[in-house]
């Protein structure tokens, strides 16, 4: 069986062929039936699973959980949106930070996320509501509804990693129309 992004494979029972399944069971075999989906249903799939799991106690010995001073820190990352002050979220990232995000940044630096981000949407941000913030030593998932000032909202989720004491690296994995300007200008 070769593997392709596109498709999942599945027993064959009620969507499968009746013919495909008797000829299997004369064999001693297992139907199998091909199911194709496209990548942004298997993502979208992967982000609700994550969101899912997110709410589900940890198993013992897997998530040991993030530290008080971790999680001061990401609230005051998303704080600094909030209240517009870049100079917050700058003493907040470290140097050589990288945000990736489903668009087309992939690992940009600071500087490149001030001027693509922030410079363009944080005038749009009327608050956060931090829904889940979980993780383990420097590793941190945030589930957030952002309301935009016109009175939209968005769900998304974020993978944060930090080094010492600040932001190193956010992956940013778009729930609805994904960034404010997006909702405000009602393409959801």
């Amino acid at each position: 069986m070769t593997a392709r992004t596109n498709c999942m494979w599945g027993r064959t029972g009620r969507v499968g062929s009746t013919l495909q399944a008797n000829l299997a069971k004369r064999k001693g075999e297992e139907a199998m039936t091909k199911f194709v989906v496209s990548r942004r249903t298997l993502f979208g799939t992967g982000v609700c699973a994550l969101v899912g799991g997110a709410a589900l106690p940890p198993a013992a010995g897997a998530w040991a959980g993030l530290s008080v001073t971790n999680e001061g820190i990401i609230r005051k990352y998303y704080a600094g949106w909030e209240k517009k002050d870049w100079g917050q979220l700058d003493r907040l990232l470290t140097d050589n930070f990288t945000f990736t995000s489903a668009a087309p940044d992939d690992h940009i630096s600071k500087s490149a996320f001030k001027t693509q981000c922030w410079d363009t949407q944080s005038a749009l941000i009327a608050e956060f509501d931090l829904e889940r913030v979980f993780g383990d030593g420097d590793e941190a998932f945030v589930q957030y509804l952002c309301r935009t000032k016109n009175g939209k909202s968005f769900r998304n989720v974020e993978y944060l990693r930090l080094r010492d004491k600040k932001v190193e690296a956010i992956e940013c994995y778009f729930g609805g129309p994904g960034f404010p300007s997006a909702a405000n200008t009602g393409h959801t």
